[in-house]
């Protein structure tokens, strides 16, 4: 499924905003990446196109938590339930923002659990709902919505970015307290922080964005790992947050979409699905190729049986020289048989009649008889449907194909085509 990412910018989206935007044919790879103002972004061409937004770290705060017991009880994230968890983690977070909670937007981290600590992100709702309003305005509806960072991102990993200017220095700071993330201009103080914590970290990865990838190996004495802007947007869509959620949360119907595209994808291109990719697709092989012996098996059986029939009408009637219908050709031999040797046969005359006879309703009178190779035409009054249906389901018990057209009934020998 193809993917169009759109980065925003800590201020407001507008018509002279220039955004990073990134396409990804498969929502994995990239395709295409640039920076264009509003009107002149990537046209969603594609009606499956999943449009994904991307919140800057500057515009998140992240907090931890400890939910109480039940307040994850099944249908609470449900609309119905949304306020009270709302509710509930403004309680929690009152003494930790600094702004008024109602003026945030909160979001809980993927499959939150309430027997252990959880992530909360929050930022600015004003700002985040006039962004969304105005992409979708635009034609750019999101699909979802993630942080460019996250605590699990930052786990051992420290990002410079930024240019020469303005070098920016992302990581995760461990303390005794807390586990916080820190967002701050890249030098040497930030530096000397992070590691005179209470709880000095394991040695990290050092990523950085090629314009300041010099300072930051400056600054570590050591080299760092390069990673263009596009690339890391793309990654920072992999994980499973989506900050979506409470009054920003799409319909539902949407949401469920969007969660099984995103589902869908996973396991038709992650990595860690290929096992049970590859023991599906032997699956479905080992299923086709039973079902084709089986189809081949019960097709020789009837070709068999159907050789058997035709050899024995050969064999019985050696002058028939062609077979068609092998049991209505062999009647018809019977039935020529029976009639030169003098015997009754239930194609004749008399036959058909005594069967019509002895289902016909009681009473019933024939207006007309006529018979003719071995086709027996009658006329008499129309009869309810339901009489039609026993006489004909009757005489086909015995042999004999019937039909009524309204005027005439007619009988032969034969199943009814």
């Amino acid at each position: 499924m193809s993917s169009l990412i759109l980065a925003l910018t800590p201020a407001r989206v507008d018509a002279s905003s220039m955004l990073d935007y990134v396409q990804s044919a498969d929502g994995l790879t990239l395709a295409k990446h640039g920076s264009a103002p509003l009107a002149l972004l990537p046209k969603l061409t594609d009606r499956q196109t999943e449009v994904l937004l991307i919140v800057p770290a500057q515009a998140l705060s992240w907090h931890q938590v400890q939910l109480p017991k039940g307040s994850l009880s099944r249908g609470l994230l449900a609309q119905q339930g949304a306020n009270r968890l709302r509710s509930i983690l403004e309680g929690l977070l009152e003494e930790q923002l600094l702004d008024d909670p109602a003026q945030l937007h909160l979001a809980l981290q993927p499959q939150p659990r309430a027997d252990a600590p959880v992530w909360v992100a929050a930022c600015d709702r004003a700002w985040l709902a006039s962004n969304v309003q105005a992409l979708a305005q635009a034609g750019y509806a999101a699909t979802r919505i993630v942080p460019e960072f996250t605590p699990e991102s930052l786990g051992q990993t420290l990002y410079a970015l930024g240019d020469e200017q303005q070098p920016v220095l992302v990581a995760s700071m461990q303390s005794a307290a807390a586990n916080t993330l820190l967002v701050c201009p890249l030098s040497s103080s930030a530096l000397a922080l992070l590691a005179a914590g209470p709880a000095a970290p394991a040695p990290r990865d050092w990523v950085a964005e090629p314009a300041v990838a010099a300072l930051a190996e400056a600054l570590l004495v050591g080299p760092v790992r390069l990673l263009q802007r596009p690339q890391r947007y793309l990654e920072a869509t992999q994980t499973q947050w989506d900050l979506a959620q409470f009054d920003m949360q799409n319909s539902r119907s949407n949401r469920r979409w969007a969660r099984a595209l995103q589902f869908g994808r996973s396991l038709w291109q992650a990595p860690q699905w290929r096992p049970a990719r590859w023991s599906l697709l032997a699956l479905l092989l080992c299923n086709l190729i039973g079902l084709n012996v089986w189809a081949w098996r019960e097709q020789s059986l009837l070709q068999a049986k159907q050789q058997a029939v035709r050899t024995l009408l050969t064999g019985t009637f050696p002058k028939v020289a062609v077979v068609v219908d092998a049991p209505l050709q062999m009647a018809r031999e019977v039935a020529a048989l029976a009639r030169a040797s003098g015997a009754a046969s239930r194609t004749d005359f008399d036959a058909m009649l005594a069967s019509f006879l002895a289902l016909a309703p009681a009473g019933y009178a024939l207006t007309a008889i006529d018979y003719a190779a071995q086709e027996l035409l009658l006329k008499g009054p129309p009869s309810a449907a339901g009489e039609l249906s026993r006489i004909v389901l009757a005489l086909k018990q015995q042999g004999l194909s019937a039909s009524y057209d309204g005027v005439q009934w007619r009988i032969k020998a034969g199943a009814a085509s």
